[in-house]
């Protein structure tokens, strides 16, 4: 009995001595795992360099190098960006044999040392989750208006600063994922808030615990940080991009004077699409009735009408559908379009899911508000194509589209730049590091004040390189 009981201390003080290991400022590399939410081949690059980057520090710090995963390649989910539906892949992989898996974008820039470093500080056997805290400054339609009394409560991680979990906490959250009905999580927006709200689990489980080391811009002390979006070459061409602007009758008066002081004013080539013809403006009636909701019938019609443009205008490779309350910036969009290839089919924008925790189920579609972007090449192949008819002119446009787009094997490919609701509905810390495409809606703000603050310097300085043509209505 003396033996025995000899051993079982041993066997104890070793554990706190690894323990203490782990919890005292001396990780190893080797613990960690990273997992970069790549979404596609268009990010392979950059995922693939920020995996190599890892490697190498390793190296340089003597260490075995971490593991690192790329979503895009080793998690083929249409979900795969919300990351629930990878939780418990990881947690068979790495459940037991890591301390914690670290969750980044593939524009995140990581320092392993001081990653190693900070983390040292807290105990993987506990249930922990560590991001840089992001919280809503109001309620706001992308949450569902969640927390209404105090939105300040309620703290979610920005996933370009990265974010981890203990494995402790990974193993118990794949665990609920066995066993919790995902029928009512139909619709996926904001990753970050929904992953929050379900480790949170009204208050059953752990609140994100704020690290200012993971950063949301380059300093001294950062351990991570986003890395601002740069161009891959000059800016395409203007007449290079057409502009179909959704409209009706009733918003003649007050939203497309808006358009056409703002944005509008940097547009080559721009036709705005209505059910009532008003040369005033002018506008282009396909013969589409305005239906309250969906649209799907405007949508695919103004589609077909580009796709005969583009025949007979051979500069047309781009086309942009917007909403008449979209608040855009040209030159960005200019900027943006350098790393895609219009003779490839490329659809652009901000994604949205639906059903998507489901594999064989759910799609990815470009929500309208903020833009939707297409290759020449692309509106080619859905307007030829059979299985892209809407089955009424009022089905949702953009979940239509994502139908479209998933039965032509065309996958969505996500910008941050694009937003679907306005400025106030995003914690600023969210847009700090961010070079904003769009945004939408004319509720309760100043468009054009709107438009002044995050587009029209940039729209101004771009026009000195190159001059505004006089835009046609086509």
């Amino acid at each position: 009995m003396k033996n025995t009981s000899y051993v079982s201390s041993e066997d104890k003080n070793t554990k706190r001595r690894e323990l203490s290991t782990l919890h005292n400022n001396r990780p190893f590399a080797r613990d960690m795992v990273f997992v970069v939410l790549s979404h596609g081949k268009h990010q392979t690059i950059q995922a693939q360099q920020l995996r190599d980057d890892l490697q190498n520090q390793a190296r340089e710090m003597n260490e075995e190098a971490p593991t690192v995963h790329l979503a895009h390649e080793e998690f083929p989910h249409p979900g795969a960006w919300t990351v629930f539906p990878i939780l418990s892949r990881l947690s068979a992989l790495h459940g037991t044999n890591s301390s914690w898996v670290f969750f980044c974008e593939s524009y995140t820039k990581i320092i392993l040392k001081k990653v190693i470093k900070y983390f040292g500080k807290y105990n993987p056997s506990e249930e922990l989750w560590i991001g840089h805290a992001l919280y809503d400054r109001e309620p706001t339609i992308i949450h569902h208006f969640a927390f209404i009394e105090n939105t300040q409560q309620f703290k979610y991680p920005y996933f370009g600063s990265g974010f981890a979990m203990s494995n402790t906490l990974l193993r118990r959250l794949s665990s609920r994922l066995a066993h919790e009905d995902f029928t009512n999580r139909e619709f996926s927006i904001d990753p970050s808030h929904e992953l929050a709200l379900f480790v949170w689990d009204n208050g059953r489980g752990p609140a994100l615990k704020h690290m200012r080391h993971l950063c949301l811009t380059q300093q001294s002390h950062c351990a991570s940080f986003p890395q601002a979006f740069q161009p891959c070459g000059e800016p395409v061409e203007r007449e290079s991009i057409y502009f179909g602007v959704k409209t009706c009758g009733k918003f003649h008066k007050d939203r497309i004077p808006v358009v056409k002081k703002t944005w509008a004013k940097y547009a080559t080539n721009i036709g705005f699409y209505s059910d009532i013809k008003d040369p005033a403006i002018p506008t282009i009636n396909l013969g589409v009735p305005n239906t309250e909701n969906g649209h799907c019938g405007k949508t695919f019609a103004i589609l077909n009408d580009v796709a005969l443009k583009a025949k007979t205008t051979p500069a047309i490779k781009w086309v942009v559908i917007a909403d008449d309350d979209t608040i855009m910036s040209v030159a960005r969009l200019q900027q943006l379009l350098s790393c895609f290839d219009p003779s490839e089919a490329v659809a652009l924008g901000e994604r949205y899911g639906y059903n998507v925790h489901h594999q064989h189920l759910g799609y990815n579609y470009i929500t309208g508000g903020g833009g939707m972007v297409f290759s020449i090449e692309l509106v080619f192949k859905i307007v030829r194509s059979k299985e892209c008819r809407c089955p009424s002119i009022s089905t949702p446009d953009d979940m239509f589209l994502g139908i479209c787009l998933a039965r032509l094997g065309v996958p969505i490919i996500h910008s941050p730049s694009f937003h679907q609701a306005r400025p106030s509905d995003y914690a600023p810390e969210y847009l700090i590091n961010q070079k904003p495409v769009s945004f939408h809606k004319h509720w309760m703000v100043n468009p054009v004040e709107v438009y002044n603050k995050w587009f029209a310097a940039v729209d101004q300085q771009l026009d000195i390189f190159q001059p505004t043509h006089r835009h046609a209505e086509l």
